[in-house]
């Protein structure tokens, strides 16, 4: 059964971030043998006065694929979790959703992408979640970041939003062939930012922390032309800045 955990809303200014708290979920229902879990997305959502938010008023969401049968439990650990760790004064939402069992895909995505540009509320987010057979739940506070995790979902599912948790690793190494970064287990694309595939035997400069976007469903490494005079790569890994609209 392939699902989505989504949770937003779980942090302070002084905790750990809702994304590390997505990473312990993903990594404790790995240890339980209830399946295998994919990255860690981050999708940025509308920041408004409207919106109570920590910093970025962000959601974070994660594929699993678990056993038949294990969806209840996934769901009520993810939850206890929650209640236990979340910061307080934070507002956690949860959502879990089947994708075997989802009525209509369409209104989900709907529903993330309208939330990265409106401010919506909370009956409408559990109204939605009914209808599609999505578990939402709250988890503290007010429970605002329903609406958060119900869109976390929706643009995870779209396969189109969102930038992978954590920055790459490559070791000491500056330069690298686009082959080789193909090569990376977190790595599925490398494409440049203007469109287009580099060759495989180009050099890439890498900078200071890259990441991975979500592009149709890939986790893609994006890169942009490098035109200094006498340097030995034709391409360099996108700055953190580029990324912020994805």
């Amino acid at each position: 059964m392939r699902i989505l955990v989504s949770i937003d809303d779980t942090d302070n200014l002084e905790s750990r971030g809702t994304g590390e708290i997505a990473s312990l979920i993903a990594e404790a229902l790995q240890q339980k043998g209830w399946g295998s879990t994919g990255m860690v997305t981050r999708h940025q959502l509308l920041v408004h006065p409207d919106i109570p938010y920590t910093s970025h008023n962000s959601a974070m969401c994660f594929p699993a694929e678990i056993e038949e049968g294990r969806l209840e439990q996934v769901i009520s650990f993810a939850g206890a979790f929650l209640n236990c760790e979340c910061a307080p004064g934070s507002d956690p939402g949860l959502c879990v959703a089947s994708l075997e069992r989802l009525a209509a895909a369409p209104e989900l995505i709907d529903f993330g992408l309208r939330a990265k540009r409106e401010v919506i509320a909370m009956p409408e987010a559990y109204q939605l979640a009914e209808r599609l057979g999505v578990h939402l739940s709250q988890h503290g506070g007010t429970g605002q970041g329903v609406i958060g995790a119900l869109a976390g979902a929706g643009l995870r599912l779209s396969g189109n939003d969102g930038r992978m948790k954590g920055a790459l690793r490559f070791g000491d190494r500056g330069v690298l062939p686009v082959a080789e970064l193909l090569n990376h287990p977190d790595i599925d694309q490398v494409r440049c930012i203007d469109g287009g595939a580099p060759r495989g035997e180009e050099l890439v400069t890498i900078g200071e922390k890259p990441k991975t976007v979500l592009l149709d469903g890939a986790s893609v490494l994006l890169l942009s032309a490098l035109k200094r005079e006498g340097d030995e790569a034709a391409w360099q890994t996108v700055h953190r800045k580029q990324l912020r609209g994805y």
